[in-house]
């Protein structure tokens, strides 16, 4: 359930017709970015979702899960690990592959960037059905680390992307579409 906060976040994202094709109507949060108070507020709630839990590490998908889960860390007094598409990390990585729409992508994370044991907090922009946000949870616990809490700051509820996230205790979002 959305908070009167997490609702307010709405007003600071900008809705682009047709992008990135004829028929979508693209959720922008460049604007919510742009506004202090907004990305403040952004991260202070992500990171309130997750503080009942004990997390070691914030785990940002890439690219813009990159701008909210170092931030969250900090709040959370965690570390930050990235997870990239390939070739972008220069030590050892562990892979994991999924099925888009149309085809397949790739996911990679450095094999030292999570222990085994470690409690993972998986934070990216958009929930939307869900395949990149599973793949990263897999690549974590591929290496024996455990996700405690999946957080977006957006949800696309129409393309029930939470599905893929079901036996995740936690799958908060804090703007839903």
């Amino acid at each position: 359930m959305e908070s009167d906060n997490a609702n307010r976040l709405k007003h600071w994202i900008r809705e682009v017709p047709d992008f990135p094709k004829p028929g979508i109507l693209f959720k922008d949060i460049t604007t919510l970015l742009k506004e202090p108070a907004a990305l403040r507020e952004a991260a202070h709630l992500l990171a309130e979702r997750f503080a009942d839990r004990r997390v070691d590490q914030v785990v940002g998908i890439e690219a813009r899960g990159f701008i909210f889960a170092p931030l969250v860390a900090y709040r959370l007094n965690a570390g930050f690990v990235p997870v990239r598409k390939p070739g972008k990390l220069p030590a050892e990585t562990a892979a994991r592959t999924y099925e888009l729409e149309y085809g397949s992508d790739t996911l990679e994370m450095h094999v030292d960037g999570l222990s085994s044991g470690d409690r993972v907090a998986l934070v990216d922009d958009l929930l939307a059905t869900g395949g990149t946000a599973k793949a990263a949870a897999d690549l974590v616990e591929s290496v024996g680390a455990r996700v405690e809490a999946v957080g977006f700051v957006v949800e696309l509820t129409h393309l029930e992307g939470r599905r893929r996230l079901e036996g995740y205790d936690v799958v908060e979002s804090l703007v839903r579409y």
